[in-house]
C-alpha cells in the first residue's frame, strides 16, 4: 500500500529516505553483478519487476492518505532476495509516482521501506524456512507473497501511526497503529491471499517451463 504525496511530515520523509537509500543502492549493485555473471538473467529480473508494477498499480481506496493494493514483491524476493527486490520496488514506485500519481516523491522512501524492503524481507525469511522444512516451490511462494503483503500493511500502519499518533508516548502510537491496521485489514487480508495464489501459480509455471529457475532462487 502506498502513502500518498505530501501526507507525511518532512522529518519522517527524510528518515525513511535515509533508511531506504543504502539498501536500494546495494540492490542495484547486486543486479549489476548478476547481469555481468549471466546476461540471460535480465529476462527474469524484468519479469519480477513487471509483476511488481502490474500488481501494485491496482489501487483500491483505503484510509485517507493511503490505498490498498497487492504488492507484487513475492516473485522478486523468491527469485532474487530482499536487496534486489528493494531496488526493483524503488524503480516501480518512482514510475508510479511520476506517471500514475500513485504514491509520491516525498513518500518514496517510506513506501520503498514498507513495500520494497521490510515486507519482502519478512516474506523471504518465511520462504527460506518453508523450503527448509520441505515445502514445494508453489506453497512456499504463496506463503512468501502473503507474508510480504501483510507485513507491508503492518509497516505502513506503523509509519502512519508514528507520524500521527492518537496521543502521547508509545501508547498513542500503538493505539493509532491498531486503528490503521484494523481498517486496512478489511481489504488487505483477502488481497494478500489472492496475490499469494497468483504468485504461486506463476512460480510453479516458471519452474516447470524453465527448470534453470531452481538454480536462480535466492
Amino acid at each position: 500500500m502506498h502513502i500518498m504525496e505530501g501526507f507525511l511530515p518532512v522529518e519522517w520523509c527524510a528518515l525513511w529516505y535515509a533508511f531506504s537509500i543504502p539498501i536500494i543502492a546495494y540492490g542495484a549493485w547486486k543486479v549489476k553483478k548478476i547481469v555481468e555473471k549471466d546476461a540471460s538473467s535480465r529476462a527474469m529480473i524484468a519479469v519480477a519487476g513487471a509483476f511488481i508494477f502490474a500488481l501494485s498499480a491496482l489501487k483500491i481506496p483505503s484510509v485517507t492518505g493511503s490505498c490498498s493494493h497487492p504488492t507484487g514483491t513475492g516473485i522478486a524476493v523468491v527469485l532474487f532476495g530482499p536487496a534486489i527486490t528493494a531496488f526493483l520496488s524503488a524503480i516501480v514506485l518512482l514510475y508510479q509516482a511520476l506517471l500514475l500519481a500513485h504514491g509520491g516523491i516525498t513518500t518514496l522512501g517510506a513506501n520503498t521501506a514498507s513495500m520494497g524492503i521490510i515486507g519482502p524481507f519478512a516474506g523471504w525469511i518465511v520462504y527460506k524456512f518453508a523450503r527448509k522444512v520441505g515445502l514445494d516451490i508453489a506453497p512456499s511462494t504463496f506463503l512468501a507473497a502473503v507474508i510480504a503483503d501483510w507485513t507491508t500493511y503492518v509497516v505502513t500502519s506503523l509509519q502512519l501511526a508514528l507520524a500521527f499518533p492518537s496521543g502521547y508516548g508509545i501508547s498513542g502510537v500503538v493505539s493509532s497503529a491498531a486503528v490503521f491496521m484494523g481498517i486496512f485489514a478489511v481489504t488487505q487480508v483477502p488481497i494478500a491471499i489472492i496475490e499469494g495464489i497468483v504468485a504461486a501459480l506463476l512460480m510453479k509455471h516458471l519452474a516447470q517451463t524453465r527448470p534453470a529457475v531452481e538454480g536462480v532462487l535466492a
